[in-house]
């Protein structure tokens, strides 16, 4: 079991668009191996959001221009690949998926996910799904009787309304990995509970991560911006207060991801 809490804090807003529908994704898989009718109706929850989050966003877009970005400064580091004592066959190896994921990003036309809307059943759940509560038996008889199919009738429904967003958590997941393999990390202590980073402008900073032993009883609030960013650890509120800043020096890991 992990023995510290990671808190994420993405310093532009592509890399936080990547992680909430990284965390999209990671729900949606887990309902989709699931064979109650619980699971079912989480995942169509979770496919809405995901969809809510490409109508609002180019990510298609978004998602290419980084890794266009990765692959050139991959590339830069092949260059000097035997100076540096890089392992050129991983490196390869990376590159070899930027291009096909590239390439399959490009083929895909038309908006993502729209022809998920083409099916009758789904339009009428995300119709009645606006309004709380509005699934049930009685306002949607027919996703009714869906949800009470054999687990291979859903499963295959729910694959091929998820299949046009694979290769998009695919290259996300590749996105974000790069990104947070590589970082500095450093061991810091929070005064009194507040902590100032300072940030090198002219260096690619994508993501702070925080980490703090599950035994100190303080969560992290982060704040901030390209220049600078500010940590207060807070102590739980009981439920009748609010939370308050911590008046002990309060120790943990400070990640900066610089890709």
């Amino acid at each position: 079991m992990n023995s510290t809490i990671i808190y994420e804090f993405p310093l532009n807003e592509r890399i936080r668009v990547f992680i909430r529908l990284e965390r999209l994704f990671q729900q949606f898989n887990h309902h989709l191996n699931g064979e109650t009718v619980a699971d079912r109706r989480a995942a169509i929850h979770v496919l809405l959001e995901i969809m809510a989050i490409f109508k609002r966003n180019d990510l298609k877009s978004e998602i290419l221009k980084e890794l266009e970005r990765n692959t050139n400064s991959l590339n830069k580091i092949a260059q000097n690949s035997e100076q540096k004592g890089i392992d050129t066959q991983k490196l390869q190896e990376l590159l070899h998926q930027l291009s096909q994921l590239s390439k399959n990003l490009y083929t895909m036309t038309g908006k993502i996910g729209g022809h998920v809307m083409e099916s009758e059943l789904f339009q009428s759940i995300a119709q009645r799904s606006a309004m709380p509560g509005g699934t049930c038996s009685f306002d949607l008889p027919e996703f009714h009787y869906w949800l009470e199919q054999e687990n291979a009738i859903c499963l295959n429904d729910l694959q091929d309304w998820s299949q046009p967003f694979i290769n998009i958590g695919q290259a996300i997941d590749l996105i974000l990995n790069f990104i947070r393999s590589s970082h500095t990390q450093t061991h810091e202590v929070a005064l009194s509970g507040f902590f100032q980073i300072n940030l090198d402008t002219h260096l690619p900073h994508q993501l702070l991560i925080i980490s703090v032993d599950k035994t100190l009883p303080y969560f992290v609030e982060i704040s901030g911006g390209k220049h600078r960013c500010t940590l207060r650890f807070m102590a739980p509120s009981n439920h009748h207060q609010r939370s308050v800043q911590s008046t002990e020096n309060v120790p943990f890991t400070l990640t900066r991801c610089i890709f």
